[in-house]
């Protein structure tokens, strides 16, 4: 086989999971010529494939970056009426020919790996514009799937009504269940639930998993209610977790099973069709920060029991650790001179939970054109700087690697003509990012770009907008780092400039009383020492830090943060005008 060969069919096919036909000698040769057999998975860097016939392995990458290519129709399969096999399986599970022929349902005869052989199937269509442009594939007989195409959205999302109440269920077979059930509503993701989940979250390499979540951004908009129905497991909670943090907690409601159910199915045939409609009724709201029912706080009261207060994610510095810890649902205020450090610093840490963790970030830098933004980044990330001068250059492999982590981890809110943005456009395109792109961190840098109406006096307007970034932080569970400057401060009499805080930034006092944590970076002698030390001046919550000083080393070359030799952490505020807890 000619290697340009492979290249160009797995290449050329969009995003997603697909099967086709191995272009091998062997597998060309076999007696069952037309079995689809390579499985290829391709993303925005390139495609892996196998075959499991000949065990042909490899992988292609992109020469450029890939675009999203548009849903493109499969060959049609050789599809049926449900013949009576099907009809029988389908009724074991409880489902009517009604619901079955409502939801399109056909039956095919088809190749399915785990089977070996070709065997009847039930076929679960997935449409654009009225044609299936995919279909997931279920054997009758023996338990095996297959799928034909590349599902990019909801299963029966062209039947949804936006004005009611939306289910998303895991499978085929309960959105099936429910319309069973008497609820047509509903909706089930494509690829079943994310199966690697740690410690009860999604494992970051999973994350394009959520892509069909943009796929139908505008009916998750449009939909009031969305109950969750994903199954009773790790893996389903987990994904459950995920889809309400993107689509908003605050319209999504969680569907409970009764004891020793699963899915929808299990209901439906353990159960009753009525049972399961009843209990579509008993949904409950996600938690929205701030009103929970007592039990929920149950698990954290028994880990405090036996394991005392956590912390936050690790900022990547010990000594900062000590003070201040990263926590999603937060809003943290960082404040310091002109040229203190305040905006790298911030950079540092994103760079440094991107690494540790996975997160991925949505920044609006106003005082930074997005390649000049990419560019700082991608030199604290590989140690070396961007531009030519004293230090040895990055590399073109460095250059190249460093793309690919911007890629994976950073999206940028950008003004192209330069004018002031709202705040409420800015939210609108960090809801976005966490809908599109699964961001767990934001940045707004700084905030004084923002445009504020004219008839609000600004001690007003600052107050406003720090409640709104809060509540935002919260609704879609994200930090939120804010860079704010502090008003032109005079030195002390040893001529040195005191350290700004919350009461220094410019325009309330709102800004130390609803920062959740409040950060100064300051370098008392830059033109003689490295050292830049970082001040905690609020920490609402003890158990994510505490107010006191550090000092960090700072690398002007690579614009980047590392730890100086330990001297000790001391408080140096002995006044705090809010309780720490």
């Amino acid at each position: 086989m000619e290697h340009v060969r492979i290249n160009d069919m797995v290449l050329n096919l969009s995003k997603g999971q697909h099967k086709i036909h191995c272009p091998a000698i062997e597998c060309r040769e076999r007696k069952k010529k037309n079995l689809k057999t390579l499985s290829v998975k391709v993303d925005h860097e390139g495609a892996v494939y196998y075959c499991h016939h000949c065990d042909l392995r490899g992988s292609e990458f992109f020469k450029t970056e890939m675009e999203i290519k548009p849903m493109s129709m499969v060959q049609p399969l050789d599809k049926k009426s449900l013949t009576n096999n099907s009809l029988h399986w389908l009724q074991d599970r409880g489902i009517s020919e009604q619901t079955a022929n409502k939801l399109g349902l056909q039956t095919v005869t088809s190749y399915i790996n785990s089977v070996g052989h070709d065997t009847e199937c039930v076929t679960f269509p997935y449409t654009n514009q009225g044609q299936t442009y995919a279909s997931k594939i279920r054997a009758i007989e023996e338990k095996g799937f297959a799928c034909s195409g590349s599902p990019q959205t909801f299963f029966n999302i062209e039947n949804i009504d936006t004005d009611k109440p939306l289910i998303i269920a895991e499978g085929e077979m309960d959105v099936c269940s429910f319309v069973e059930a008497g609820w047509d509503n509903c909706v089930s993701v494509p690829n079943g639930a994310v199966m690697k989940v740690v410690d009860g979250d999604i494992d970051p390499q999973s994350d394009n998993k959520f892509r069909f979540l943009w796929n139908a951004k505008d009916i998750l908009e449009s939909v009031e209610k969305i109950i969750i129905a994903t199954d009773n497991d790790s893996a389903g909670k987990a994904m459950s977790e995920e889809m309400a943090r993107r689509i908003g907690r605050h319209k999504c409601y969680r569907f409970k099973y009764p004891e020793g159910c699963k899915d929808a199915n299990d209901i439906l045939t353990q159960k009753s069709s009525i049972e399961l409609y009843d209990l579509i009724d008993t949904a409950e709201p996600f938690p929205v920060s701030g009103l929970y029912d007592a039990d929920h706080f149950y698990k954290e009261l028994e880990q405090l029991y036996t394991e005392g207060f956590g912390k936050g994610e690790s900022t990547g510095f010990g000594m900062v650790d000590n003070l201040y810890t990263i926590v999603t649902g937060q809003l943290t205020v960082v404040t310091g001179h002109p040229s203190s450090g305040k905006s790298e610093f911030v950079d540092q840490l994103m760079v440094n939970l991107a690494k540790s963790k996975g997160w991925k970030f949505a920044i609006c830098s106003f005082e930074n054109q997005p390649s000049i933004h990419q560019a700082k980044l991608i030199s604290k990330n590989c140690g070396k700087p961007f531009f030519e001068g004293l230090s040895p250059r990055m590399t073109r492999e460095d250059l190249e690697n460093g793309k690919k982590f911007i890629q994976n981890h950073f999206s940028f809110v950008h003004q192209a003509d330069g004018s002031l943005a709202t705040l409420d456009s800015l939210l609108d395109r960090l809801r976005i990012a966490v809908l599109r792109f699964g961001v767990k961190g934001c940045v707004i840098d700084p905030y004084n770009y923002i445009a504020r109406p004219s008839d609000i006096k600004e001690t007003d307007w600052v107050s406003d907008m720090l409640t709104k970034l809060r509540v935002f932080a919260q609704s879609y569970d994200v930090h939120l780092w804010m860079v704010a400057h502090p008003t032109k401060m005079m030195r002390d009499a040893s001529g040195k400039v005191p350290v700004p805080k919350g009461y220094d930034i410019s325009g309330s006092a709102s800004w130390f009383s609803k920062a959740d944590v409040g950060l100064s970076v300051h370098r008392p002698n830059p033109s003689e020492s490295n050292i830049s030390e970082i001040h905690c001046w609020k920490c609402r919550y003890s158990w994510v830090g505490r107010q006191g000083e550090t000092s960090l080393n700072y690398n002007a070359v690579t614009s980047s943060y590392s730890e100086t030799k330990p001297k000790g952490i001391y408080d140096d505020f002995l006044l705090d005008d809010e309780p720490d807890f």
